[in-house]
């Protein structure tokens, strides 16, 4: 977790010494959350190539490690609501990973859906072979939700979901004493991304706010506030 109130100070320290002017906390509030979502996107772009490019092993497996922990943050599950034909997606969803129907024991007992494409449902359900039974449901993907195979209420409550949430949106919350926007914690949100993002977060702001700053002087920024 990256301190929403520790990124906009600093911001605003480098925007005031290259003499950009004050960022109201309205426009810190948008730049952040486009920030925190730019970010959250390519984690998994970068997987996809760090997973398709052969070669050194240890360089490669080195970087999906740092993109699994970072996007492991937010992995979760959900049970899923039935809504008519349909099973709802999570409201929070970014990217679904195994549906499966949980028994009497959880999770240790249960089913897992196979996932089919549209155009392969009516050879599946009409083969005698591969055909969906209670034993071997199968599902497709709807942008109203899931569709489940077999048919029938024999799988109501039951369906739990792994997933990869999006980011809450970052707020940094203020009260306004004596014509001054002050910190206030109960009002905030920080920021979802790993600890370890938090100077890619500040230059990506300052980016989107049109602020041009090299990383050497970032950093310098970045150990005099420490200091």
């Amino acid at each position: 977790m990256v301190i929403v109130d520790t990124v906009y100070q600093r911001v605003l320290t480098i925007a005031n010494k290259e003499q950009r002017g004050y960022i109201t906390p309205l426009e810190f509030n948008l730049l952040a959350n486009q920030a925190q979502l730019d970010i959250f996107e390519s984690y998994f772009v970068e997987m996809a190539q760090a997973t398709a490019v052969p070669g050194n092993e240890t360089e490669y497996s080195d970087i999906v490690k740092t993109l699994n922990e970072k996007i492991a943050i937010f992995k979760t599950h959900a049970s899923l609501i039935k809504a008519g034909s349909f099973i709802l997606y999570p409201t929070d969803m970014h990217k679904l990973g195994t549906v499966w129907f949980v028994g009497s024991g959880g999770i240790d007992d249960g089913i897992e859906l196979q996932e089919i494409n549209y155009n392969e449902l009516q050879d599946t359900i009409g083969s005698p072979l591969i055909s969906p039974t209670e034993s071997n449901p199968i599902y497709i993907r709807r942008e109203e939700g899931l569709k489940i195979y077999p048919v029938g209420s024999w799988y109501n409550n039951k369906i739990t979901a792994t997933y990869i949430k999006r980011p809450k949106k970052v707020v940094w919350g203020y009260v306004v004493t004596n014509e001054q926007a002050l910190y206030n914690a109960s009002a905030s949100t920080n920021f979802d991304l790993h600890a370890s993002e938090e100077i890619v977060l500040i230059a990506k702001i300052l980016g989107l706010a049109g602020i041009t700053i090299q990383r050497q002087d970032l950093m310098a920024v970045e150990q005099q506030q420490q200091a």
